[in-house]
């Protein structure tokens, strides 16, 4: 049995990721910062609670780190762990850089200091490119990140890629284009979407205030990009892949078919709120999977409609039980 430690395992990719690993025979141990305190809300919400063991770690404590991995001795460390909000990096750019790219780094270490042979999966992200100019970034786009978040991913990024050159380490980037699921935070823009929509339908809320909805992206569905998380660690030699669907679709297009959905027009429903635009926006963001799809098979089940459907969906029932 194959054990697999997975940092940041009460988000929406390591609820997921757990499940797909139980699936396939795995040991999942799951590290919090307080495993005690944690409410694995995610975790509960998938049914697969008592069968994830949960571990206290603090990536930023390189001691914490090594104890766990020492305590642990798994095969494949998944770090899905940081601080994962663009926005809010703005606002605690410290803490985003910190959790994000020292974290990443105290894993490197950890793994290299016990001299086995863990593998390492790090979430990358698509915006380490930022804006791709109308085109489909591949593995080799140079990266221009445009927020504190963007900055700690692409720091994080080029640490697993010197340590799987200078120390040999099996240690992979996934560099993730935007993933969707209802276990998304409120905080993010696409479940706010979502919520307005359902609510302003059923009469539990009047309207929805956005920013720049001419913005484009990627936007996939959570369970396919674990998948390919999975895929990545299972290859011969490390590398770095780009997963995205390859097809990018402007927030207005999301917020109208969120909204016809439910049988509402948006333009009677949403408001414009200049606060809401990011210092600095990415305009149009998009990614080339062919790499992923040649070396790993992977290829995207679900485009952006198909996304909205099962969100929309998703979220009526759990309004329908509150």
């Amino acid at each position: 049995m194959l054990t697999a430690l997975i940092c940041g395992v009460s988000g929406q990719d390591g609820a997921y990721l757990a499940s797909l690993l139980l699936s396939k025979g795995y040991r999942v141990v799951g590290a919090s910062r307080d495993a005690q305190t944690s409410s694995f809300v995610n975790l509960t919400r998938l049914g697969i609670l008592e069968r994830v063991e949960r571990v206290s770690m603090v990536l930023t404590d390189f001691r914490s780190t090594l104890q766990v991995l020492e305590n642990v001795k798994p095969d494949e460390v998944y770090n899905l762990a940081g601080q994962t909000s663009v926005g809010l990096s703005f606002e605690q750019p410290v803490e985003s850089i910190e959790s994000i790219t020292l974290g990443t780094v105290n894993l490197l270490e950890s793994i290299r200091f016990l001299k086995g042979s863990t593998k390492l999966y790090h979430a990358s992200s698509c915006e380490c490119f930022g804006d791709t100019q109308g085109k489909s970034a591949t593995e080799e786009t140079p990266f221009h990140p445009r927020s504190p978040y963007a900055i700690a991913k692409a720091a994080a990024h080029w640490a697993v890629v010197n340590y799987r050159e200078a120390y040999r380490l099996f240690a992979c980037n996934g560099i993730l284009f935007n993933h969707e699921s209802p276990l998304r935070p409120d905080r993010f823009v696409t479940k706010k979407i979502i919520a307005a929509a359902c609510k302003i339908k059923k009469g539990r809320q009047q309207s929805l205030k956005l920013g720049n909805i001419t913005v484009q992206r990627d936007w996939g569905w959570a369970p396919d990009y674990v998948e390919a998380m999975w895929r990545i660690m299972q290859q011969p030699n490390a590398d770095d892949f780009v997963i995205a669907t390859g097809h990018s679709y402007s927030l207005q297009a999301f917020v109208a078919l969120a909204f016809a959905e439910v049988d509402l027009d948006w333009r009677e429903n949403v408001e414009f709120d200049e606060n809401l635009r990011r210092l600095t926006d990415i305009q149009f963001s998009s990614g080339n999977a062919e790499k992923a799809y040649m070396t790993l098979s992977w290829k995207a089940k679900y485009l952006m409609p198909d996304v909205v459907r099962l969100l929309v969906k998703a979220e009526l029932e759990a309004l329908g039980n509150t």
